[in-house]
């Protein structure tokens, strides 16, 4: 079994799911640790997913451990993820394409104004624009206009919402579920800078991917699930791709890194 990692912000410690007779995790673990960029990769049924939504919130576990800053939490819903400091932004972005981009950032936390009219429910737009502006600088996103509705803009602007959203509420860890999966060229290398920036934040991100190049380009660390359970953990900087693919395959002949079911 690895050992705990001490600077770990997120430890999941032998989380196990199934869903009726098919185990989709069998013991899994997986750490992140304190400003860093973490891959999660595996090929199809590795249990990411599951795994993704056990820490998101969205899937009840059957067993096992998941800590935050080294204490046990229980997360029970999506808010209890997000009382816990943990955010998570979808493939589908859950974006509401009528509203502009600010009124996106602050969707379910609402500024209201002062006073009588803030009682009545009335928002103060002027505050929010103000204070989602000033997020989009400082992640370097650039938006065609602050008022135009999201679902005109581009795939690219879209993330980049979606992740300044996210990155804004969460004080730990940030997750990002194929962020470049229906984007271009020049619109992924705009999301993985994204990545670099929200890093620098000194939030936490994983980043499930089954892109290599991405994975390699952005990514401080890479750790690989097959069949429900962790099999590998590399430094990016030491590893090949080679190596990566090897352990999602299995071709590297490597049992199961955290011990046997």
């Amino acid at each position: 079994m690895i050992e705990e990692d001490e600077t770990s912000v997120l430890a999941v410690r032998d989380v196990r799911k199934s869903f009726g007779s098919v185990e989709a995790l069998r013991g899994a673990c997986f750490d992140v640790r304190r400003g860093e960029v973490v891959a999660l990769m595996g090929d199809n049924g590795a249990g990411k997913s599951t795994l993704v939504k056990v820490i998101s919130g969205v899937v009840r576990p059957d067993a096992g451990e998941i800590l935050v800053d080294g204490a046990p939490v229980v997360i029970d819903s999506p808010q209890a993820a997000r009382d816990a400091g943990i955010e998570t932004v979808y493939q589908d972005l859950a974006l509401a394409d009528a509203l502009d981009p600010s009124a996106n950032l602050f969707l379910g936390r609402e500024i209201r104004r002062g006073g009588l009219l803030g009682r009545l429910g009335f928002l103060d737009t002027r505050e929010m624009r103000a204070r989602a502006s000033a997020v989009f600088d400082s992640l370097d996103l650039t938006l065609r206009s602050d008022r135009d509705p999201v679902g005109n803009m581009s795939g690219g602007q879209r993330q980049g919402i979606a992740v300044s959203r996210a990155a804004t509420w969460a004080r730990h860890v940030l997750f990002l579920d194929e962020p470049t999966a229906a984007l271009g060229v020049r619109q992924t290398r705009t999301v993985l800078d994204l990545v670099r920036r929200v890093r620098e934040r000194g939030i936490s991100v994983v980043l499930i991917s089954h892109s290599l190049p991405e994975v390699m380009a952005v990514a401080d660390r890479i750790e690989v699930l097959r069949l429900g359970r962790r099999v590998g953990q590399f430094t990016t900087a030491d590893t090949s791709p080679e190596q990566v693919v090897a352990a999602m395959t299995g071709a590297d002949g490597a049992g199961f890194e955290d011990g046997p079911t």
